[in-house]
């Protein structure tokens, strides 16, 4: 790659499991130099863990070498080069069949990958499956100087995708160990790889960043703007030397890219105004945007910190065997119902209980509704046991023996099951110059990647002072949250966040949501929060704020501990929740598309 003055990088996978159709769509509907596919989450590395488990040669995300199938050839033709973290847990395993299709296919591809961050021979304790370091792009931008065609990677951070490659385009790491060259110096790509960084973290969730769970889908972008959100395109940055890039998406593809988009991303599974990372800090308060015309968003002025010492550690492990039930409690007594079904199955298991039982109820609309199912309420047991026995047959069968001896109209939403094996997933931090970081060049020679030598940056950032408050004698009047703020939260382990901004940047509802927003306002919204650690973070350049809250979702998706166990509807539940507002925003010019 040579240096230019934009590197278009599109992205055509935010999971694995996401479109098939992406690559093919991404690689023919647009000009591209760079395609990225993301395919690595916590409960990713869990499924490929299992997998590996069952045949050491797998282990890394088969619908990748399905997509190229064809996706091998169309690249070659027009000149793009393919980064995908689907390597997993086997990068190698992945480079040695994506050689052997491009010579079954007779496609030239010269093929590379990274690897260094499986630790799991480390020794992290009893049960864990997987142990993986979350690696920086310095491996991709070495592979892709020598030429390669093809980077395939394991355990990489979802923004080292891009920041790989345009470190390699615009030349921004220091050169191989070995060189003559003098190394560079930090603070002179600093701010470039946090620009870059920013743009992969946009990139990353694919169609998310392009109208896809969107909070205000409907009302500015359906019926503002007219956009079709049925099947959003995956998105484009154009990225420049300087680390700033502008947000956009291929011609005549679904779904929109503007100002809200861009900023419900940028707030996704994010926490303070520190972005750390392997390669930089990005500092996400200093986040600049701007649309600049239809389906364009530039995002700049990012500054960049030298990233933390040590690098995180993503580890899976077995938790157990798990289990529920769901009884169906129609109608009238829907308290007592619960009670005496509850009840009866704590009488059953008394002998022998779970060591974790927990209890949810779902209330019914009304025990008059015209619909069955919505009169209906729902009472969730979730068991939790090392032995799959305690939670099997001896749970579920319990549960149906009540079927004539319990509560009137009893049934239960699935017919008895056995206890299934469940994973958590914990985080675990590792010197980063401990880590071997190696790219595996076209060809087989083995490169080391040395750590930046340039780390530091964590001290505590003061929060930035509020803006304005409103006057205190503005009439109020009872809605939904959602009309003024949007939401778009996730997990990261066992924590969730919940990043808020005001509609359409509007600096009246930022002056009212920045006061009234509160840590103790959001405990009393959305009451689960109760009792948990909540740490609110503001983002003012953003007209943001983001609320981080630890240890609700339990030990991870993978114990499934929740209802919603990535946290993905946190948000829409708060927009849904009630309070007094300022009655003049509701009908503000502002809200309904203006600045």
């Amino acid at each position: 790659m040579t240096a230019g003055d934009v590197l278009r990088i599109g992205n055509a996978s935010g999971f694995y499991g996401d479109r098939f159709e992406a690559v093919e769509e991404m690689l023919t509907q647009g000009p591209l130099d760079v395609l990225t596919g993301d395919y690595l989450a916590e409960l990713t590395m869990l499924i490929l863990g299992k997998d590996r488990l069952k045949d050491p040669q797998r282990g890394y995300a088969k619908t990748f070498l399905r997509q190229m199938e064809t996706g091998l050839g169309l690249a070659h033709e027009r000149g793009v080069r393919l980064v995908a973290n689907a390597g997993g847990l086997n990068p190698r395993g992945l480079a040695e069949r994506l050689e052997e299709l491009s010579e079954r296919l007779g496609v030239p591809a010269r093929v590379a990958y990274v690897e260094g961050d499986d630790l799991s021979a480390r020794g992290w304790g009893e049960g864990v499956l997987t142990a993986n370091a979350y690696l920086g792009g310095a491996g991709i931008a070495e592979c892709l100087r020598a030429g390669a065609d093809v980077v395939v990677t394991g355990r990489v951070t979802d923004a080292a995708l891009v920041t790989g490659a345009a470190a390699a385009h615009f030349g921004w790491y220091e050169p191989p160990s070995g060189t003559d060259d003098p190394p560079q110096e930090f603070a002179r790509y600093a701010d470039a790889l946090a620009g870059a960084v920013v743009a992969g973290h946009l990139l990353e969730c694919g169609p998310q960043v392009t109208g896809g769970n969107y909070a205000f889908f409907a009302d500015e972008l359906v019926r503002g703007r007219g956009v079709d959100v049925r099947r959003p395109g995956f998105p484009v940055a154009e990225i420049h030397a300087d680390g700033s890039a502008v947000l956009t998406k291929h011609p005549d593809t679904g779904g929109a890219v503007t100002r809200g988009t861009v900023t419900a991303q940028l707030l996704y599974e994010t926490a303070g105004a520190r972005y750390f990372g392997p390669d930089v800090t990005a500092r996400l308060d200093t986040v600049r945007l701007e649309e600049e015309g239809p389906d364009r968003v530039r995002v700049s002025q990012v500054r960049g910190e030298p990233p933390p010492r040590a690098l995180k550690v993503g580890l899976t492990k077995l938790g157990g065997y798990r289990n529920e039930v769901v009884f169906v409690l129609t109608g009238l007594d829907v308290e007592e119902k619960a009670a005496l079904v509850r009840s009866q199955m704590e009488a059953v298991l008394v002998d022998n209980p779970p060591a974790q039982v927990s209890w949810s109820l779902a209330r019914a609309r009304s025990a008059e509704a015209p619909v069955q199912e919505e009169a209906s309420a729902t009472l969730r047991m979730v068991v939790r046991d090392p032995d799959a026995e305690t939670v099997g047959r001896a749970v579920s069968g319990a549960a149906i023996e009540l079927a004539l001896a319990s509560i009137p109209g009893f049934h239960v939403t699935a017919p008895p099951g056995k206890g299934a094996p469940y994973a958590v997933f914990e985080t675990a931090w590792t010197p980063a110059d401990g880590v071997e970081h190696i790219a595996v060049l076209p060809g087989g020679a083995r490169q080391p990647v040395a750590p930046l030598s340039h780390t530091g940056g964590t001290e505590p950032l003061p929060e930035p002072p509020p803006p304005a408050p409103l006057a205190p004698d503005v009439p109020l009047r009872e809605a939904p949250l959602g009309r003024l703020v949007g939401a778009r939260s996730g997990d990261k382990g066992g924590s969730a966040n919940v990043g808020l901004w005001a509609r359409n940047g509007s600096q009246y509802v930022w002056r009212w949501m920045a006061h009234e927003l509160t840590v103790e306002r959001f405990r009393q919204l959305l009451p689960e929060t109760a009792g948990l650690d909540v740490t609110r973070h503001v983002l003012p350049n953003l007209r943001a704020l983001n609320f981080v809250v630890e240890g609700i979702l339990g030990e991870g998706v993978a114990s499934q501990s929740r209802f919603d166990p990535q946290g993905k509807a946190l948000g829409e539940w708060l927009r849904g929740r009630r309070l007094a507002v300022p009655e003049f925003l509701l009908d503000t010019v502002e809200l309904r598309g203006g600045r």
